[in-house]
């Protein structure tokens, strides 16, 4: 089976590797363009909307993750019986597994997003920061590279950042393997249990150290680029708003930012994509302090928030995906990237709105919200079965505006609007914070809600 890739050859037919409302976003960019859809899902999922929508849908698995979406034996499978060219991983599961890239490649298909070799550097946070410092990009100050085992070069190594410090796992991600450290008598407690941490959920102990900032804010920029080295920035992101490190709400382009310091971050951004190649959509995220841009991480996926860069460009990222794929080259310039407006996405999930506990179950009545502005991506229905196997989101409400003050506007009529029974959600959560005068004021910090959350408590 021959992989259908070249300057003007689409795909017939993608298999779509992923679950839950980034399955069903997937398939509505391919259906627009023509392209026919596979969807792979577990037992639990036999009845989703997306599953019903696709051309066509192989069960790979029983519900555990493990056995069925992490599958990778299971969905090469399925692409070779299907006779699928492409696979598009989404986000979460295997989008950002080298491996399974690499495996998919070697099978014969074109997976939809960068090299392996490129999701394996940049996966690696010891490794990716050293290749944004070459590349002139700030990175917080920390280790140069792993922390040793011996304990009394970790003492030393943070006693020169200076406390508080924060050790994270190399190979981790999500919001996963961190732990703050405020004194040395916690420290090497803390590093001995992220790394047994980092071994359990990475398969990678390895970890390294760098300065807390206390009061910074989440700043994300979105790349794409093409492998003929054309390279755009398309917008950044505000992902402050965030509980453990998992964002909540999201907003574009980020209130209060430097121009002149966006611009020349964003620069960097597109010489360090060109430097290692980069191919695909792609989020570099950083810590924006005192007015200046610290990379933490680069996302080698499309990122849950994307829709709100999409409502201020116009520029439907999932297809860009799609296109570069198949080797199209980007058909517009930087100079062409124009902003308008402003969007915010409120990510809603099944979950106690103040304990976060989530809540598993069946919706018996869903009405989601609409009028002018209002985008919502949710594979949800009413008497949908939300199964307690995966993450607890179940859709975004997206808001668009000309101005902050009318996106914010319009998102508060939306989620008034919006009715989810049988199950709880956050939504009250994301009313009350739509009230704030710190969030209607924009700039809040990373730390903003979880202070916040104490203080209710």
């Amino acid at each position: 089976m021959a992989a259908a890739k070249g300057e003007n050859k689409l795909f017939d037919k993608i298999l779509i590797a992923n679950r839950g409302e980034i399955a069903l976003r997937v398939q509505r960019a391919c259906r627009e363009m023509g392209i026919k859809t596979v969807v792979v899902h577990s037992e639990a999922d036999r009845d989703a909307k997306y599953v019903r929508l696709a051309d066509e849908s192989v069960c790979i698995g029983p519900p555990p993750s493990a056995q069925s979406y992490l599958h990778v034996p299971a969905i090469i499978a399925a692409a070779e019986v299907t006779d699928a060219q492409a696979i598009h991983p989404g986000y979460g599961f295997l989008s950002e597994n080298a491996d399974f890239a690499d495996k998919v490649e070697r099978s014969g298909f074109v997976f939809i997003g960068p090299r392996a070799e490129t999701i394996r550097l940049m996966g690696d946070k010891v490794s990716a920061k050293a290749v944004m410092l070459k590349a002139g990009i700030p990175c917080v100050p920390g280790s140069e590279g792993v922390l040793p085992e011996e304990p009394k070069e970790v003492v030393r190594i943070a006693r020169g950042i200076g406390y508080p410090v924060i050790i994270k796992a190399a190979g981790g991600g999500g919001g996963r393997g961190m732990r703050v450290v405020h004194t040395e008598a916690a420290l090497m407690p803390a590093v001995t249990l992220t790394r047994s941490e980092a071994q359990a959920a990475f398969g990678n102990p390895t970890v390294y150290m760098e300065k807390f900032l206390t009061n910074p804010r989440h700043i994300e920029i979105q790349m794409l680029a093409d492998e003929h080295r054309n390279v755009v920035t398309l917008s950044e992101r505000d992902c402050s708003m965030q509980r453990r490190h998992q964002k909540i709400i999201e907003e574009a382009p980020a209130p209060g930012i430097n121009p002149r310091a966006l611009t020349r971050i964003g620069e960097r951004c597109v010489d360090a994509c060109r430097k290692i190649g980069y191919r695909g959509a792609g989020t570099f995220e950083f810590l924006y302090d005192n007015g200046e841009f610290f990379f933490i991480e680069m996302n080698t996926r499309v990122q849950v928030e994307h829709p709100v860069t999409e409502a201020i460009t116009g520029i439907d990222i999932v297809q860009q995906q799609i296109l570069i794929a198949a080797g199209r080259r980007l058909a517009f310039r930087q100079r062409d990237v124009v902003r308008r407006g402003h969007a915010i996405e409120c990510r809603i999930n099944a979950e106690d709105p103040w304990s976060f506990v989530p809540s598993p179950g069946r919706i018996t009545s869903w009405h989601p919200p609409g009028g002018p502005g209002i985008r919502v991506d949710s594979h949800a229905y009413q008497n949908y079965f939300v199964p307690p196997y995966y993450d607890s989101m179940i859709g975004k409400v997206i808001a668009y505006g000309d101005t902050r003050e009318q996106a914010i506007a319009r998102m508060r009529i939306a989620l008034s609007e919006m009715i989810v029974e049988g199950i709880k959600t956050n939504i009250p959560l994301h009313q009350e914070l739509l009230l704030d005068d710190k969030f209607l004021q924009g700039g809040t910090t990373i730390h903003f809600l979880e202070q916040r959350m104490a203080k209710r408590k």
